[in-house]
């Protein structure tokens, strides 16, 4: 039953990062629209974040293994 509840957890903390990297991607659009010159500074942006924000899935992922009983 622990494997079943923890799958679940895991499945509901993904929620998390995947609207995190879609504001991050609708804002990324939103700017390169509003000053298309900035076009290059933006991705290198949007990338470090997506890259952060994937980082704490990830740790949530391996926590539920650390912390399993």
């Amino acid at each position: 039953m622990i494997g079943n509840i923890a799958t679940i957890g895991y499945g509901l903390a993904t929620i998390g990062p995947g609207l995190g990297v879609g504001l991050i991607g609708a804002k990324n659009q939103e700017a390169t629209a509003r000053q298309p010159e900035l076009k290059g500074f933006l991705r290198v942006n949007m990338f470090l974040s997506i890259a952060f924000v994937e980082a704490l899935g990830l740790l949530g992922f391996a926590a539920g293994f650390a912390f399993r009983a």
